[in-house]
């Protein structure tokens, strides 16, 4: 059984036609790797009076039940644990307007999520 030179190109071009649909290279020019997503975090600022009685929770230092509610927080909004807790600095609410500081009872609570 002969082949001619034609069939082989038509034999190599379906094989390659299949390997794109497929996805078989990584990148768009098919030598560069596919890019890893970066790394995602993302600041939530909550009210220290939002009415669950979790900020004394979360801004005790070394409070136990601190990481466990940051985390419960951070997975409430879809990621995976919390990075870091507590009162939110004051250029992290307002930076654009000079007030005075206030107590920290009243300052907003930060919990970082990560992904």
């Amino acid at each position: 059984m002969r082949r001619t030179a034609a069939g082989y190109f038509v034999i190599a071009a379906a094989l390659a036609t299949a390997c794109l649909a497929q996805g078989a290279f990584a990148g768009s020019d098919g030598e560069t790797p596919a890019k890893v997503p970066a790394h995602v975090e993302k600041t939530f600022l909550i009210p220290s009076s939002d009415g669950y009685g979790v900020g004394d929770c979360l801004t005790t230092p070394g409070s136990e039940c601190g990481q466990v509610v940051a985390n419960a927080w951070c997975e409430a909004q879809g990621y995976a644990a919390a990075n870091t807790f507590g009162i939110a600095a004051a250029d992290e609410y307002t930076g654009a307007i000079e007030q005075p500081v206030s107590t920290p009872s009243e300052r907003p609570i930060r919990i970082t999520c990560r992904d």
